[in-house]
């Protein structure tokens, strides 16, 4: 019985796999009768961004330390100019920037208790020395009129008493001047210069900052243009960094296949570089505008056809694949798809 029935089970078996093969076959003669796209083939480069580098100031390149091909981190020293001339002039600011501090402290706190103690036993001592001439002014005028001295030594007398009242009436006035404090006029016009002073010391701590040239991105040094002892300006880089990541390939999609492609769609990306290995991806940019193909891309379009630019993103966690490679992206469609019934991510 065993026998009997791996003897019917076989052919079964054979019938259905024929059968889903017939099936699989007529659907795909199917869809190439009524043009049904299960994958649209694009041709083009691996393309990328890079960013030239210069100082922000003239001076002269005393080091560099990356090369070509190296990987820079952001916020990685790349080079530095010569600053012994602008480091005495930090050093300067910085002190002028504390002295003006000191001066503003001070006018802020105003006087201290031992300076007002002071200017009151000034004040207290010419007011003493104002009553005992007054006294002596009264004495010399009993004498005047007795006749015992001239009216000489009486004016001299009165003149004495006379300059110091003037005396104790600015001692007054200085001890009002140290209980009431600085003007404020004179407090703003402090603190108007230490802002000053503030300014031109992060105006020449900007310049020092300026002569260290930084990786604004993570990526890999593509040319080193100047070398240590050139002179640097701000319109001259000094290297191409070349942004890694993203990496896309940059594609021409043909007009009669913009219905079926939109940003957001999979993709599969092949070099040939790495046979056999496929690079998933995403269509991130679709051109609005369209424009002959360029001489520089191989389709099996005519090169008169319009084609809109496409830019299809690739995961390369590896660091495979170089700038300017060839690829092939394929974008899997299923039958019938048209951009009408898609929704955008």
């Amino acid at each position: 019985m065993k026998r009997v029935g791996k003897r019917i089970l076989r052919p079964v078996i054979f019938v259905l796999v024929l059968a889903g093969a017939s099936y699989g076959f007529y659907q795909w003669k199917l869809n190439q009768k009524h043009g049904l796209i299960t994958n649209i083939r694009l041709y083009g480069n691996m393309d990328e961004r890079d960013v030239q580098l210069a100082f922000k100031e003239s001076g002269r390149i005393t080091r560099e330390l990356a090369h070509e091909g190296d990987q820079v981190k952001k916020g990685q020293l790349l080079a530095s100019l010569d600053t012994d001339w602008l480091v005495h002039q930090v050093a300067q600011a910085r002190a002028v920037l504390a002295a003006q501090q000191q001066v503003c402290l001070r006018l802020e706190q105003g006087a201290r208790p031992q300076e007002i103690a002071r200017d009151r036993a000034l004040y207290a001592a010419a007011k003493a020395q104002a009553a005992n001439d007054l006294v002596n002014l009264n004495r010399y005028k009993r004498l005047l009129a007795t006749g015992d001295i001239t009216p000489i030594q009486y004016d001299n007398a009165r003149a004495l008493w006379t300059v110091d009242g003037q005396k104790a009436q600015a001692a007054s006035e200085t001890l009002r001047l140290a209980v009431l404090g600085p003007r404020k006029e004179d407090i703003a016009e402090a603190k108007a210069k230490l802002r000053a002073d503030k300014a031109q010391w992060a105006l020449l701590e900007q310049y020092l900052a300026d002569t260290r040239l930084i990786s604004p991105t993570d990526g890999v040094v593509r040319t080193r243009i100047l070398e240590p002892g050139d002179m640097a300006a701000p319109q001259t880089p000094v290297y191409t960094i070349a942004i890694m990541n993203p990496k896309w390939v940059r594609a021409y999609l043909p007009e009669t296949d913009l219905g079926y492609v939109h940003p957001g769609s999979k993709a599969w990306i092949t070099v040939d570089s790495f046979p056999g290995k496929r690079f998933a991806g995403r269509v991130g940019f679709i051109s609005p505008i369209a424009e002959f193909t360029p001489k520089t891309v191989e389709t099996t379009q005519l090169r008169t056809s319009l084609v809109y630019e496409a830019r299809v993103y690739v995961e390369d966690p590896h660091d495979l694949l170089r700038l300017g490679m060839p690829a092939t992206v394929n974008i899997p469609v299923r039958p019938g798809q048209t951009q009408t019934n898609q929704t955008r991510p």
